[in-house]
């Protein structure tokens, strides 16, 4: 096992003579093997090893457990060891991150932090102190079959890259079971995390049933077919993200976190180059966000092809746009328009995103009701309540200000922009950030005080109704 390991770690050039490193552990079987190994293999190299672990707020007890057995075992080894405690469900619910994206993110970025503490401490060169951390085989298998069931790209399907930066992954070279059985045999005990057999998580039930599945029903050698796979598409995936950054070098700019690129050089691309120059946008604008998939991908190369001042919301508070030169990302607060998505709501089958506080002026938040249309009912006339055909809309309604591309429907089928609309209604410019409005997308519903569209009214053919209303207007016709 040592020998095997050392000889991939060498194949990666992963640690020269008298480097240091930083192991990631966090009481897991696969860890603690990690730890195992550096440290058995640390003197005749000259290495210096430490290690982290991160309580992430999660598991209570279970976590408490975790940590302690961490201490124990590196107070045993002799390893120096420093413990983070961070409240992952909090981050993740402030970035829009999954529980899992988000404890990955903060994990990282305190790896990161003590291995720059270190380099300053001991005044090595920077990157000169490694981060380790205990992927193996297995995961590798699994993380290319969940990127393939997402809809990831070459990337994703590449698998895990033994070295990135810093980062190492010295047990890459080995499964499962052959880490359990090195750990059996050297009298090493482990904790056992309570959500890896927890059948709600995606990666769970493709370790548990499809592996196992494939590997008994299709081809007992599956997962090494699966990573020789992913060994191919990683060497395309190099090639194309080479060409990639060849193109945006020669169209693209980043300037304060924001990635854009000439739309007659990107929508001159073949799909495939589209996707890996969005990729690389998306790398400069987030560095290391996972919470985007293929959909997300679509969603951006329609974009480009769409209208001028057209808007997309991303994961992790990134926000694209188009105008009619480039195409553009990066953080949301970049984008031109205030984020009001305070709450969620949900009316019948719609989610409702708003902010019922009333910071942006006298609209205030809105109440919604919905109820069926009967044949004798009439529209009541009302400033502050209003009726739209609840059929006609098919995604996530928000009331928030006005944003570059957004339009109104006008009678006979033409559209108005929202800022041409105010002009025209003169509206004092000092006061149009501040009017709310209920939209989906870019499409508005109410201009909230004012008119709404036309393509959302209720007709004779309306078998649904939304109704919306001011909070301090409690009219229901239902």
């Amino acid at each position: 096992m040592l020998v095997k390991i050392q000889q991939w770690m060498d194949q990666y050039d992963m640690l020269a003579a008298g480097d240091s490193v930083m192991a990631a552990i966090s009481g897991g079987a696969d860890s603690v093997c990690l730890l195992s190994v550096l440290q058995k293999l640390a003197p005749a190299r000259g290495w210096q090893v430490r290690a982290l672990h991160m309580h992430h707020g999660i598991r209570g007890e279970e976590a408490d457990r975790d940590e302690d057995f961490v201490r124990k075992l590196c107070k045993d080894l002799g390893i120096p060891l420093t413990v983070i405690h961070e409240n992952v469900p909090l981050y993740a619910k402030e970035q829009r991150l999954s529980e899992e994206e988000a404890g990955r993110i903060l994990r990282y970025e305190a790896l990161e932090k003590a291995a720059v503490q270190w380099e300053e401490e001991s005044k090595k060169p920077t990157g000169t102190v490694k981060i380790a951390v205990a992927h193996h085989q297995d995961d590798n298998a699994e993380t290319i079959l969940h990127h393939l069931l997402r809809g990831s790209g070459f990337r994703g399907l590449s698998g895990i890259p033994p070295v990135k930066g810093r980062r190492i992954r010295p047990l890459l070279c080995v499964r499962r079971d052959e880490i359990r059985d090195y750990l059996r045999e050297n009298d090493y005990a482990w904790c056992e995390d309570s959500t890896n057999t927890d059948s709600g998580y995606t990666r769970n039930r493709i370790r548990q049933e499809l592996i196992p599945l494939m590997t008994e029903k299709v081809n007992r050698r599956a997962v090494e077919n699966i990573l020789h796979a992913g060994e191919l598409i990683a060497q395309a995936d190099e090639y194309l993200e080479q060409e990639a950054g060849w193109i945006f070098g020669m169209s693209g700019r980043v300037e304060d976190g924001r990635a854009a690129v000439a739309l007659d050089v990107f929508c001159g691309q073949k799909p495939i180059m589209r996707s890996y120059i969005l990729r690389l946008m998306l790398d400069q604008a987030a560095p290391g966000q996972k919470d985007l998939t293929g959909k997300h991908y679509e969603a951006l190369d329609g974009l480009a092809y769409g209208r001028p001042g057209g808007h997309l919301d991303l994961p992790g508070r990134l926000m694209a746009g188009r105008d009619y030169r480039e195409l553009w990302i990066g953080p949301d607060a970049e984008g031109g328009h205030k984020d009001l998505s305070g709450e969620m709501a949900r009316v019948g089958e719609l989610s409702v995103v708003w902010d019922p506080s009333e910071e942006n002026g006298e609209a205030g938040g809105l109440v919604f009701t919905t109820f069926s249309r009967k044949n004798e009912w009439e529209i009541p006339k009302n400033q502050y309540t209003k009726w739209f055909d609840y059929d006609k809309i098919k995604g996530t309604l928000s009331v928030r200000t006005r944003r570059s591309g957004d339009y109104i429907t006008l009678a006979g089928g033409g559209r108005k922009s929202i800022s041409r609309y105010m002009i025209d209604e003169k509206i004092p410019r000092d006061e149009r950030d501040q009017i709310q409005l209920l939209a989906e997308g870019s499409h508005i519903l109410w201009v909230i005080g004012f008119r709404i569209s036309e393509y959302y009214k209720v007709t004779e053919e309306t078998t649904r109704i939304l109704q919306a209303g001011k909070t301090e207007d409690r009219t229901n016709v239902g």
